[in-house]
């Protein structure tokens, strides 16, 4: 939060109307333009109720009495010595002869309600909320790289809102929350958590804990010692030390769905062993036997001993190598402990699993195994309308949609924990259990010692939610930050005041507003901070945060909210928000972690060489995020990514051999951790040559789906039918169209939403999006017909360091790029231009010079032409027609996908072929392809759309050649299909038409 001097004249010229002479004693005159100026100041700010004096005692000193609403506001030094300055002159104009003036609100003086952050005072330590911690709890000893000054040793524990549910009224599982603007709350928080904020704390290097299920995959294995339901295989090898096993229960997989109060991880047995530093090692596997291939999360379980080891080494072998672990068993037993997400193969004969070793950092201690849980399956909580007879039924969901009452029986809690109802409640049940989770997981540890628990020092706790509430203006309800000061006594177990809550509240809401207000809206509104007792508040035992972050009700709102850059930023923003809080609280130097890099290229500079190149990407809102170093991820083939290795510089060459695609993505470090990945960028050298390539990725694009506003007639909404947007990476909050759009419908219930209301076809399913990854799809065609390729970003060929002319062909994807807003402000502000002007300069240089085009894209020449956006310009139009040699017809060309060649002066083929038009996991969906036609004599139709004969393709051979596509070439569904289309394009590129 950034005072805002410029309204200081605002205040004074209010202050100047109170200069008049009264009696020493306050006047109500005095009081209330008092009043008025604290009122003015504090909303400038945020959006709350009126502040008003409660009282004024002059004694020794003035002590002004406010409501809670100044509370709200976030104190900062500067914005309180500008407020007790002027109140200063207020209460001298008015006689009164003690110059000391206090303000109190909520009960506290309001100095004490500045962050430490903000303060350059040593605390005293029972003033903080930390504690020494012991060996972490989960620490991956494989990463090339260590975190000084971010996260690390840090334990969080946070969740995304509510979940799928059991109505028992109804007899049925429902969400707990209105599906509206193409998502439903239980899901919508999720879309920040899981993608964006628990990736930044872990690569920060905290350890994040969720009560609700975090990997979207819907297969689950279960490998056991107890062997019930257990698909894969459970392996034991006694050294020197011999397997045993534990005398109390453990887990079991029993029963193919679990009823209240059965607890999965007191229904078997475990197994130990004693530790040893040298000699013949113990270990177990556990050996999946997966039916599909893919990502899937990897949970381990033990259970803690008296003399439980701190450092158990686990290791997970899978396609990416292998990852090794250090487990401290002497916490967390009887629950599953996340590993990591890793790359599996189906059933690959035993060469991805987990190992367990015995040999530990000392010996005579215990390593105990239970069971591995890989992936995250389906619910398996069975429940039932007891109060009438009806059979017990599961969700039928994926187990990372359902409510956290559930997972957390899955997970070993006690039902005290997940059913404090004791059964006859779920949706009570669900938002209570989360706090009772975060005390139980903390119990027995230094930051909650005196209950009983798993005996993690959890260091903070975040409640993830969005609100109700709609305007009529398309104004925005904003960001709300709710704590909770009153339980236990208005104290922690460190003995710190549970207003250190509101530090962590203020830290994190003044991050998020801030940089949405640098970012997107600079009006962002800014709602208070409550200190009221909410459940998920006021029941942990750590400082706790819940955050309503906007209104999943509101219009205005939701347009950036279904944006993934506006989820990027609050992500990030929260963040830092709590680094800056933990650091503040352990008084240590911080860093934040790096922006992804940019300005890409990935080049042949001798016959294997490559030579990877990038730039850092600094951030203008924060000064630390600076890059000191990288990591360099390389994957061959059809494989996976490696385990990186780390480059001082911004480049790295490696010789790669011929007939294999190799690609590449690239990290930024510093002492704060590490960023998200950036694109993908490929290379091929052929076997027989017949051409090299220069492969562009210009689809860049991540966005909202297309929006409408029509005022005159009350109408407004998100146009599925048009654009859906674009994912980053995939969407796991999408459930369906929206179908009520008239603005005037109001909610009546959660099966009718009113304004908003939106379709559930797709609510399980997880939504393909822009995976950064389409030069290795173009790049592998291309090598089967002979062609060596490189490729780099489209940052980097509009910077023009990189020289066209050194390729026979160059291949432009631009997907579903088109010129996008971000909310409803960002009209100004357009991102995503197909051909913005620099590119068309290279483009025209490079094609005048005689080379040759490849270019694909659903947008290609809508972007150009017809974007309701932005006015068509002459100079794009003659782009299009004079340098692609092609004109528009008409958006949104097809429905079904199918393509197929015709017959012309260029191209015999006649092939048919499809690509994706609708919304699935695989590849993203292009709703809208252009029907584009030849603007000159040498030019030609050389595909058309199946169902109605609209020109998709065209080709130019003339002074150059060009080949357009008006869909995106990487969406055609068939790898032969993609093989058999490039040959035949690079066929009349090259003029080599057989």
């Amino acid at each position: 939060m950034k005072f805002k001097f410029k309204y200081i004249a605002l205040i004074i010229s209010l202050l100047t109307l109170s200069f008049c002479k009264v009696e020493a004693q306050v006047s109500q005159d005095i009081k209330h333009r008092l009043e008025q100026l604290v009122d003015s100041v504090v909303r400038l700010e945020i959006s709350v109720g009126r502040v008003s004096i409660d009282s004024i005692i002059e004694n020794k000193s003035v002590r002004v009495y406010f409501n809670n609403n100044l509370s709200y506001y976030p104190m900062r030094p500067k914005s309180i010595a500008l407020l007790k300055d002027l109140a200063v002159e207020l209460f001298s104009s008015a006689d009164i002869s003690n110059k000391n003036v206090e303000f109190y609100t909520d009960g506290q003086k309001i100095d004490q309600l500045i962050p430490l952050f903000y303060t350059n005072k040593k605390s005293k330590s029972n003033e903080r909320f930390f504690f020494k911690h012991k060996a972490p709890h989960v620490k991956n000893i494989t990463k090339p790289f260590a975190i000084g000054r971010g996260l690390s040793n840090r334990h969080i524990a946070l969740w995304q809102s509510h979940g799928y549910y059991y109505e028992p009224k109804l007899s049925r599982w429902e969400w707990q929350r209105a599906r509206i603007f193409q998502t439903v709350e239980d899901l919508y928080t999720q879309s920040y958590v899981l993608p964006f904020l628990v990736p930044m704390l872990e690569s920060a290097g905290a350890q994040v804990f969720l009560p609700r299920e975090r990997d979207t995959q819907k297969h689950e294995e279960i490998i056991d010692n107890d062997g019930f339901n257990s698909e894969g295989t459970y392996l034991e090898y006694s050294g020197s030390k011999s397997w045993q096993e534990g005398q109390v229960s453990g887990f079991a997989h029993t029963k193919a769905s679990y009823k209240d109060n059965e607890n999965p991880f007191e229904q078997g047995t475990f197994r130990q062993v004693e530790t040893i530093t040298k000699g013949v090692e113990s270990y177990a596997q556990w050996i999946p036997s997966l039916d599909e291939s893919g990502r899937y999360a990897v949970y381990v379980s033990y259970h803690t001993l008296p003399q439980s080891t701190a450092t158990a080494h686990y290791t997970v072998h899978h396609r990416g190598g292998k990852t090794e672990f250090l487990v401290n068993q002497q916490m967390g037993g009887g629950t599953w402990i996340y590993l990591g997400t890793f790359d599996f193969s189906a059933r690959d004969g035993g060469q991805n699993k987990v190992v367990l070793s015995n040999r530990t950092a000392k010996k005579g201690e215990w390593v105990t195994a239970d069971a591995v849980k890989i992936g995250g399956g389906m619910g398996n909580i069975a429940r039932s309308a007891e109060a009438i007879i009806y059979p017990y039924e599961i969700s039928g969901y994926p187990r990372f949609t359902e409510a956290a009452r559930y997972w957390l029986q899955w997970a070993g809690m006690p039902s005290s924990i997940y059913s404090p109802s004791e059964g006859l409640n779920d949706y009570t049940d669900d938002y209570q259990s989360r706090g009772l989770w975060v005390n139980y997981l903390s119990g027995g540890s230094s930051a909650n010692p005196d209950e009983a628990g798993l005996g993690i020092p959890i260091d903070l706790a975040f409640a993830f939610h969005t609100d109700a509430g709609t305007t009529f203006n398309d104004s925005i309800i904003g960001t709300l930050g709710i704590f909770y000061t009153d339980s236990y006594q208005g104290k922690y177990a460190t003995g710190a005041s549970r207003y250190i809550a509101r530090d962590l509240n203020d830290l994190i809401q003044s991050q998020i507003v801030d940089d949405i207000r640098n970012l997107y809206h600079p009006d962002w509104t800014r709602r208070g901070m409550w200190n009221k007792a909410y459940s998920e508040a006021s029941t942990p035992r750590v400082p706790t945060m819940l955050l309503e972050l906007l209104s999943h009700q509101n219009f205005a709102d939701m347009q950036y909210g279904l944006d993934p850059r506006f989820r990027f930023t609050v992500s990030r923003s929260i963040y830092k928000g709590m680094l800056k809080f933990l650091a503040s609280q352990y008084q240590v130097p911080y860093v934040v972690q790096p922006l992804p890099v940019g300005n890409m290229a990935a080049q042949f500079i001798s016959q294997n060489e490559v030579k990877l190149s990038w730039d850092a990407v600094l951030d203008p809102l924060e000064s630390t995020a600076n890059p000191t170093s990288y990591v360099v991820y390389t994957r061959v083939g059809n494989g996976v990514f490696d385990q990186g290795r780390v480059v001082k510089n911004n480049q790295f060459i490696l010789d790669v051999p011929r007939g294999v695609v190799y690609s590449f993505k690239v990290t930024a470090l510093n002492d704060g951790g590490e960023s998200f990945p950036s694109e993908i960028l490929s290379v091929g050298r052929a076997l027989n040559e017949q051409g090299t390539a220069l492969i562009v990725n210009g689809f860049t694009r991540i966005s909202a789906p297309d929006d409408f506003v029509v005022s005159a007639d009350s109408l407004a909404g998100f146009l599925d039918l048009y654009d859906s947007g674009v994912p980053y990476l995939n969407d796991i909050s999408y459930i369906g169209a929206m179908k009520e759009f008239r603005r005037t419908i109001p909610w009546m219930d959660d099966d009718a939403s009113g304004f908003g209301d939106s379709y559930s076809d797709f609510e399980t399913e997880v939504i393909a999006g822009n995976s950064f990854d389409y030069p290795s799809v173009h790049g592998a065609s291309m090598l089967k017909a002979g062609f060596s390729f490189a490729s780099a970003s489209l940052e980097a060929l509009e910077r023009e360091e990189l020289s066209l002319a050194d390729y026979d062909i160059v291949d432009l994807i631009l997907g579903k790029q088109k010129q996008t807003k971000l909310g409803a402000l960002g009209i100004d502000k357009l991102m995503f231009k197909t051909f913005p002007s620099h590119l068309q300069k290279q483009i025209s240089k490079y094609c005048l010079a005689g080379g040759a085009l490849f270019v694909s894209g659903s947008y290609i020449a809508t972007d150009l032409i017809d974007n309701p956006l932005v006015a068509s310009q002459d100079s794009d139009k003659k782009f299009l027609e004079d340098v692609l040699k092609l004109k528009w017809r008409v958006n949104r060309a097809a429905k079904k996908g199918e393509v197929k060649g015709v017959v012309s002066p260029l191209s015999e083929d006649r092939s048919s072929y499809q690509f994706n038009q609708i919304l699935n996991s695989e590849t993203y969906a292009v709703e809208s392809p252009d029907a584009i036609e030849p603007a000159h004599k040498d030019a030609f139709t050389i595909m058309r759309y199946g169902e109605n004969n609209l020109s998709a393709a065209v080709a130019y051979d003339g002074d150059y050649k060009v080949v357009a596509l008006g869909f995106p070439f990487e969406t055609i569904q068939s790898p032969s299909q993609r093989d058999e289309l490039m040959s035949n394009i690079l066929r009349i590129l090259k003029n080599n038409k057989e």
